[in-house]
Parts: structure tokens; C-alpha cells; sequence
């Protein structure tokens, strides 16, 4: 068992151990990819306050995201072929964050099915929603997320319209992967990934195959999802949706102040400010730049969280600091699913929940719920001054 110190070690795994077209998928941005790595780096501005003399013991991260208690202040964020970097991997991932006491969010774009999850979980998980042209696919879809009693609805607002990802149409990213002569040399070195994905039944996409009308395998499924994505969403589709929904539901794909707004007037329970992980619009800000005026945009209207760029625990303490109550984890734990399956995501889930713990003491606190602006140290104009 190798010695996991950081996310890192499980990206170094993560990217020797699954075929490259999957790697690639999680580890990529949209076109040049500035607002993908700048997710990422812009964190490393924001510096904290080391505080000395004062009292460090039975500390919490103890923690609520929409009202649900949470072992610390961070879900497991939907993302599409999970069950490609490693068998069942939708499963596995959901396994251990309910272990752990943190949300798993399933993607409409999952390799395991909604009931699937369901099937092998105790405990409610939140779903994901594509919003499709298909009006009766998008019903039922959300009634088989009703039917296996998942407590919360993520609606992804900013994929309309698909960003290009140069590395994924390369590589002929597809589920499962077609046998190229290049794809073929790739999975010869995989035989761990190689001898798991023969032995499971589930190899496309679950929550779609079977459930639409015309698409029964992977050939059709190209096409479909192309022509599905609904570019003509808008706030009234999803005050729509919302109502159909019934329960909680949390609006993913927040970059703006004035959307933020909306989201708060259409009575959304939160927003995610989320750029998709620089997936889709390269050259937008990165999240933890505008979290800040988002913030002061809708106040105490609405619950705010955080994903896209969240590595390490100090992240998470940062955009906790800063006023988000929630944050999520995307590559983060892919990459420890792809190192070592559901035991990786575990390991994931330990790496940001340790430095989290450590470096809030050092700042002087000891429950997560108290930490506020003054442990950080903000560059000034760190969210930008731009010309109107």
C-alpha cells in the first residue's frame, strides 16, 4: 500500500494505473485551459493568519450543506464517467462517502444508474441534472430520482452548450473506449483497470441507455447526448424543474453576481459557484476569485458553495473562511478512485479532512462553524477591478 501525503500521490496513481482517453477526461480544461489551472493557483494568493497561544484541543469540522449534517463542510461533486476510471466506480465513490458522512452527487452521465447507486447505498445521495430537449426522458429521469429517494437535486446550468476539450476529441474519448490501434497499446498497460471493467456489467451510460427511445447501446448514444444539451434553458425552465422536482434543490454553474440573484429569486436552497472546472468557458475567472462579490451580491438569501479547484483541506478552509458554506471535490477523489477504487476515495476524503483539521488549529480555531474572514489574509482588488 503506498503512503498517501496529498492528492498529488493519488493524481501520480491515478494517471498510471487508467487508460489515457479517462485520465485525460478528469484532468483537462476547455481550449488554452487558463481558467482551469487558474482554479487551482488563484487559492495559492489567498494566505492565512497563523494564530499561537490558544487552545487547540476537540476540534470539529462538524458541519451542514442545505440543512443535512455533514462530517465536514464538503460533498463529493458529480462527474460524468466515473464508472470508467474504475469499475463501478459510481458505486464505490458513493460507498465511501457515506462512510465517511459527506454528500455523494450522482451525474446524469454516469456510468452506474441512479437504482444501481441506490441499490448498493443505505443512505439518500444527491442526483445531477442535465436539463435535455426530451421533455418526457427529463420527467421520468427525475422521477427514477424521486423513486430512489435521493435528498437532493443538483441542477448544471452551464452546460448548454458543450465547451471543446481538445484533449477529449484526441483522444476519441467514448464508454467504453473504442479499439483503436492507439487505444488498444494504451489499455495493454492497464491490466489491473482491463481485468476489473470485464468483470461488471455496467460499461455505458446507465441512466440513459435503455431509458430512451432509439438508444439501446453506445453507437446511438453519440448523437443523442449531442443533440439533447438544451440551449434554450432559462430561469422559467427552472422554476419549472424545481417544481416537478419538489424537494431541495442546489444550482450549479453560478459565476455571476446577477445570477446569483436570479438563483435566490427562483428559490433555489443553494448555488454552486462553479465554472464547471474550467471545462467550459476558458478565460472566466476562477471560482474562489468570484465567490467574494457573489457573496455580497445575495447575502444571507441563499445558501452559497464552492467547487473547481479545491485540492487540499486549505482550499476548502479558505472558501469556508471567505463565507461559502459548502464546498465539493471533483478530481479530487477521481483521482483517488483511479489510484485505488473505493479505499482511494477514502484516502481522498482523509487527505482534505487532515489538512483542513491541522490548519484551522494553526489558526487559532476549533470549530469549522466559527471560522471566519479573520484567519485569511486577501490580497487587495483579489477579485479583479474591471472596466465597466
Amino acid at each position: 500500500m503506498p503512503v498517501i501525503t496529498c492528492i498529488d500521490d493519488l493524481k501520480r496513481l491515478h494517471r498510471r494505473r487508467t487508460p489515457r482517453m479517462f485520465y485525460d477526461y478528469a484532468e483537462s480544461g476547455s481550449w488554452t485551459e487558463q481558467t482551469f489551472r487558474e482554479n487551482t493557483s488563484d487559492f495559492s494568493e489567498v494566505r492565512l493568519r497563523q494564530r499561537v497561544a490558544v487552545d487547540m484541543t476537540n476540534r470539529s469540522l462538524a458541519s451542514r450543506m442545505i440543512g443535512q449534517e455533514v462530517a465536514m463542510p464538503v460533498a463529493l461533486a458529480p462527474v460524468g464517467l466515473t464508472g470508467m476510471q474504475r469499475a463501478d466506480g459510481e458505486i464505490k465513490a458513493a460507498r465511501a462517502a457515506e462512510k465517511f458522512g459527506v454528500p455523494f452527487t450522482l451525474s446524469t452521465m454516469s456510468i452506474c444508474s441512479i437504482e444501481d447507486v441506490a441499490a448498493h447505498t443505505e443512505k439518500p445521495f444527491w442526483f445531477q441534472l442535465y436539463t435535455m430537449k426530451d421533455q418526457d426522458y427529463l420527467r421520468r429521469l427525475i422521477q427514477r430520482a424521486k423513486d430512489a429517494k435521493c435528498s437532493a437535486l443538483v441542477i448544471t446550468l452551464d452546460l448548454q452548450i458543450l465547451g471543446q476539450r481538445h484533449k477529449d476529441l484526441k483522444n476519441g474519448l467514448s464508454a467504453p473506449p473504442k479499439l483503436t490501434p492507439a487505444t488498444i497499446a494504451n489499455l495493454m498497460t492497464k491490466w489491473t483497470w482491463g481485468i476489473e471493467m470485464l468483470g461488471t456489467k455496467r460499461r455505458q451510460f446507465g441512466n440513459i441507455v435503455g431509458h430512451v427511445s432509439g438508444v439501446k447501446d453506445t453507437s446511438q448514444l453519440g448523437s443523442w447526448t449531442a443533440e439533447q444539451f438544451d440551449p434554450k434553458l432559462d430561469w422559467a425552465k427552472i422554476a419549472e424543474i424545481k417544481e416537478m422536482w419538489g424537494g431541495k434543490v442546489i444550482l450549479k454553474g453560478i459565476l455571476d453576481a446577477e445570477d446569483a440573484v436570479k438563483a435566490a429569486e427562483v428559490g433555489a436552497d443553494a448555488i454552486i459557484v462553479s465554472n464547471h472546472g474550467g471545462r467550459q468557458l476558458d478565460g472566466a475567472l476562477s471560482t474562489i476569485r468570484m465567490l467574494d462579490p457573489i457573496l455580497q451580491a445575495v447575502g444571507d438569501r441563499i445558501e452559497v458553495h464552492l467547487d473547481s479547484g479545491i485540492r487540499t483541506g486549505q482550499d476548502v478552509l479558505k472558501a469556508i473562511a471567505m463565507g461559502a458554506k459548502g464546498t465539493y471535490i471533483g478530481r479530487a477523489y477521481i483521482h483517488g478512485l483511479g489510484a485505488m477504487g473505493e479505499a482511494g476515495v477514502t484516502a481522498a476524503l482523509e487527505v482534505i479532512a487532515k489538512e483542513m483539521d491541522i490548519s484551522m488549529a494553526l489558526c487559532g480555531k476549533r470549530d469549522i462553524l466559527d471560522v471566519g474572514r479573520d484567519i485569511l489574509l486577501i490580497p487587495e482588488g483579489f477579485s479583479g477591478r474591471w472596466q465597466s
